[in-house]
Parts: structure tokens; sequence; C-alpha cells
């Protein structure tokens, strides 16, 4: 089981761009995952895949399409060039090699983050789950991090937030509480189960009509919690 903060692997060599995008993508709610180049990149596929990677074509020790067609071989998830190569013919045969998408040099972070929005959508489409989930009147949109109940926005803090998509990905199953405790804080959390009811606490309170008897964030006892009234 993973957690929701997606990881976003950029491969690019240039230092000025993961100073720019990191915070970014951190604050949009994602995980920067920095590689410089594209042997350092395929490594970083291969140990932990991510959920969308942005890749660099110009790149110090391979072209980006060749590390694209190698990192194809075993992974399936979105990949997006970030070049400054503005030729169509660039493009077509990066897209041609397995690219979702390709946004030139200089760019707005708004259009990539956008575009990444989309990707993540589609591969979570592909996967057969929904990019937004409802359980009553609470809606969880797992793309852009949004929770709203009755229509309207709720502020979450980023481990609540973390804590109800990992229950909205059990789809109605019950997980124990060392499965949602390491996919939310870390293996090294596993054991904290009042640290769990607390953040459990706090999201019945800002979520549930009665938090005294909830019925979108259900116990069973001695075991963890489920996502109840999926619809």
């Amino acid at each position: 089981m993973t957690a929701f903060r997606p990881r976003i692997l950029v491969i690019d060599d240039e230092p000025q761009i993961h100073r720019f995008l990191g915070p970014a993508l951190d604050a949009a709610g994602y995980e920067h995952v920095r590689a410089d180049d594209a042997t350092a990149g395929l490594r970083e596929i291969a140990r932990k895949p991510p959920d969308a990677v942005v890749l660099d074509l110009g790149l110090p020790d391979m072209d980006g399409k060749e590390a694209l067609a190698k990192a194809r071989a075993f992974y399936d998830g979105p990949v997006i060039i970030l070049s400054a190569r503005d030729r169509e013919t660039e493009k077509i045969d990066a897209l041609d090699a397995g690219a979702d998408d390709y946004v030139e040099k200089p760019f707005g972070v708004g259009e990539l983050l956008a575009r990444l929005r989309v990707a993540l959508r589609h591969r979570i489409e592909r996967q057969g789950a929904e990019a937004t989930i409802r359980s009553g009147d609470v809606e969880i949109d797992l793309v852009n991090r949004r929770i709203s109940r009755a229509g309207v926005h709720v502020k979450l803090s980023p481990k609540e937030y973390d804590l109800l998509a990992s229950l909205a990905g059990g789809n109605g199953r019950v997980l124990t509480h060392r499965q949602i405790l390491t996919a939310v804080w870390g293996p090294a959390h596993e054991h904290d189960v009042q640290y769990l009811r607390v953040f459990v606490g706090q999201l019945r309170q800002k979520l549930e009509d009665d938090p005294a008897a909830p019925k979108l964030i259900e116990t069973e006892p001695g075991v963890g919690y489920r996502l109840g009234g999926l619809v």
C-alpha cells in the first residue's frame, strides 16, 4: 500500500529547474524526487516507481529519448517531456517513443501542474480506479487533492488528507492500523495507534454529521478503519 502524496521524479541536469519545481510540486501536494542524469533517473524508477516522471531530453549521459525507451521497458506510468527543443520532429519522436505529453522550456509552472494532473487522472482511470470518490455528501478528489462536503471545500492538513485518501484507496475494505500508519507516517510509526486515533477524531470532527456516531470513517474494533457509505 502506498501513501497518497504522489511522487514526481524530475530528471533534469539543470539545478535551477529543481530549485524552481521542488517548492512548486511540494505546494501542490506532490513529493519531488530529484535525478540529475538519466542513469540516476532510471535507477530511481527501478528502485521505487514514481507516480509520474518529468524528463528533460538534453541529459549529460544520454539523450532523453533513449532514457525514455529504456524506462518504458519496465515503467508504464506517465512521462512528461520538459525540453528546450521546440522542433516538431523532436516532439513527434518523443511522443512516439512513449511520452504522454511534451512541455517546452521556458514553461509556466501552472501549465506543467495542469498537465501532471491530467496524466495522473488518466493513469488512475486506466487502473480501473475512480479519480473522485464519494461517500455521502463528502467528495474526495484524488487528482487535485481537494475535499468537499455538500459542495463546500473542507480544509484539511496534509496528514489529514493523506489519511483520508489512504482510507479511500481501500475501496470500502477495512485497513489495519498498521497498514494505515505505515502508508501515511512510515514504517517507524506502525505501532502508534493512539496517534492514528487522534487524526481519525480530527477528520470526524470536520466531515461527520455526528462525530460520535460516524458513518464516513467506520471503526473495526481492534483491527482498523474503513471508509463507509461509498456511492
